[in-house]
């Protein structure tokens, strides 16, 4: 398992969703990036040196400073697709190799290198920016059916990473909601919700989407009473 390769973005401008600029242009980059935790929500400041979000009030922040898709995922939708995928054209900082991105636990912890250490937080919900930047009308509905999100990670551990690093799962919680679980419960399964109560490292704001949510998402069998 390994960092395949390390991507940061270009600003371009966004068409797709009324804002000046997005950073989903992500390329891979040869030498040592620096890994540290954002902060907050807010500012645009996301986890990699020379990276950042433009729509700040829905990317970003702590508990979205990487974003880790699986090269493996990658190839199967070249297949389906019928176009290449470069490494980074999802808007990931991390394409992966060999690591089992949407069967992560939320709360697993990867090293990557020598000093860095990420922690699965949640699911990537598709936008409107990543279907146009895809060029594929429909994209945002088949993204979702396929449940096959990647994953937002916080910085645990600051440092350095480079391609190629080896990547490491140094703890897996004591659960079984994995990224693929949450993205299923958070977009076309509701019923599923009350098993994400189980997965405390969700970042806070999806923890009160789902108190939201599951108190108006009727019980399996019947209407609420």
């Amino acid at each position: 398992m390994y960092a395949l390769s390390v991507n940061i973005g270009r600003p371009r401008p966004n068409p797709w969703k009324g804002i000046s600029a997005t950073g989903i242009d992500k390329r891979p980059v040869d030498g040592p990036v620096a890994v540290t935790a954002p902060g907050p929500k807010g500012t645009g400041a996301v986890g990699l040196s020379g990276d950042r979000v433009y729509d700040v009030k829905n990317h970003g922040g702590a508990d979205q400073a990487v974003y880790a898709y699986a090269r493996e995922d990658l190839d199967g939708w070249e297949a389906e697709l019928g176009r290449p995928l470069a490494n980074g054209v999802f808007g990931e900082n991390l394409t992966t190799h060999g690591v089992d991105v949407n069967g992560a636990l939320i709360g697993e912890r990867w090293r990557i290198g020598p000093d860095v250490v990420l922690e699965v937080s949640c699911a990537r919900i598709p936008c409107a920016t990543f279907q146009g930047w895809l060029e594929r009308d429909g994209w945002i509905k088949r993204f979702t059916r396929a449940a096959l999100p990647g994953a937002y990670l916080r910085v645990v551990e600051p440092g350095e990473i480079r391609s190629g690093d080896r990547l490491e799962i140094v703890r897996r919680p004591a659960h079984e909601v994995t990224v693929a679980l949450e993205f299923r419960a958070m977009t076309l399964e509701p019923e599923l919700l009350p098993l994400l109560a189980a997965a405390d490292a969700l970042p806070e704001e999806s923890k009160e989407l789902i108190r939201r949510r599951t108190r108006a998402t009727p019980p399996p069998g019947g209407a609420r009473t």
